[in-house]
């Protein structure tokens, strides 16, 4: 959410920028640079209201997206690993994600961002016993 936020940021300044230098008014460019920044601002808020997670009988359910909505679901039996992850500025706002990463090819891994520390862990404790459980038995 945050490099969204960035980028809108950046990519606000250089049309400011450049449309300074083509002999725009300064205030023509500020006034578009700002609103750049706040369909930045409403685009992550949303994106963090579209966030969703449910944990089913055999699967992890996962919900999300503003323009495109997408529906995932991932499958206890395939979860390889599962970790919390806290970055600087998760840090700074008391906030964790919990990374799922399953059997499969590239990009086979979820995040689930925003969660309290506490609750990241307990999620992350959650999903390796869900796993470990939905293991099939050695047939040897």
């Amino acid at each position: 959410m945050l490099s969204r936020l960035v980028l809108a940021a950046v990519v606000g300044g250089v049309v400011a920028v450049a449309l300074a230098r083509l002999g725009r008014p300064p205030l023509v460019g500020a006034a578009l640079g700002a609103a750049i920044l706040l369909l930045g601002v409403a685009h992550a808020l949303l994106l963090y209201r579209s966030w969703g997670f449910a944990l089913d009988a055999d699967a992890l359910e996962l919900e999300r997206g503003v323009l495109t909505q997408v529906e995932t679901a991932v499958p206890f039996v395939r979860i390889q690993h599962v970790d919390t992850q806290r970055g600087p500025v998760d840090r700074l706002l008391g906030l964790s994600s919990v990374v799922v990463y399953t059997a499969g090819s590239r990009g086979a891994d979820v995040t689930i961002p925003g969660l309290a520390p506490d609750r990241a862990r307990d999620l992350r404790n959650r999903l390796r016993d869900l796993a470990i459980e939905s293991e099939p038995e050695d047939a040897v």
